[in-house]
């Protein structure tokens, strides 16, 4: 015979086992959620890194190619027009406190170690107009988009990757350090001989990625070293 007492026992214990699943539902919800935003900043600071990478390459591939000169129609390069690039007579930062121009100063002001009174850019050929004769003060900022396009990202891309791909960019600039041991090879009987002496120069090379308007920024460096 049914107990009385016990009508309604198991509609009480139904609600309060959907209660705690319901409880560790959410919990998992919210965990879950809490990684995919963990991943994703994660994500967004590595492909940062990827882009700083890329400026610093493109700064030391310019001052490398001006160094062995442009490329010819016949694909060789034209040593008569070989040149190490100096730094520029005015400085490149202005205003109180010295600042960049626009164009990089998201990268520039990422910097702390940098004397921007006495701070100087280096000063050649234009970086996006190899042609011109004119001399410019070397910095570039680019969206990454835009540099990918050449080969890597395809028309066919979903119109959501390129929105994120254009939120990356990619800044940089340079200035030559001065002169620099350079290491190059030889012998010599001299006990007291090497072959390091101050036959080169360094240059300096500051390169940024710069995610979604400064929500992220990467400032890398690198010190590049060229015989005279």
């Amino acid at each position: 015979m049914t107990n009385k007492k016990e009508k309604g026992f198991a509609l009480v214990l139904s609600l309060v086992l959907l209660m705690a699943m319901s409880l560790m539902g959410g919990a998992l919800i919210v965990i879950s959620a809490s990684d995919h935003q963990s991943n994703n900043l994660s994500d967004e600071y590595q492909q940062t890194f990827y882009v700083a990478e890329t400026a610093l390459l493109e700064g030391e591939k310019y001052i490398i190619n001006q160094y062995l000169g442009p490329y010819k129609a016949n694909g060789q390069r034209d040593s008569s027009k070989r040149q190490l690039v100096g730094n520029s007579t005015s400085l490149f930062a202005t205003g109180t406190p010295p600042v960049a121009p626009s164009a990089i100063r998201s990268c520039f002001n990422s910097y702390v170690d940098i004397d921007r009174s006495t701070f100087k850019v280096l000063r050649g050929p234009d970086p996006d107009d190899p042609t011109s004769t004119a001399n410019v003060d070397v910095h570039e900022s680019k969206s990454y988009y835009d540099f990918l396009t050449s080969g890597i990202v395809q028309s066919g891309d979903s119109n959501r990757e390129k929105k994120r791909m254009q939120k990356f960019k990619y800044e940089y600039f340079m200035t030559r350090v001065g002169a620099a041991p350079f290491k190059g090879s030889g012998t010599s009987i001299k006990k007291d001989a090497t072959d390091a002496s101050s036959d080169g120069m360094a240059y300096r090379v500051y390169g940024c990625g710069n995610f979604d308007s400064g929500k992220i920024i990467v400032a890398l460096e690198s010190t590049i070293v060229l015989p005279k």
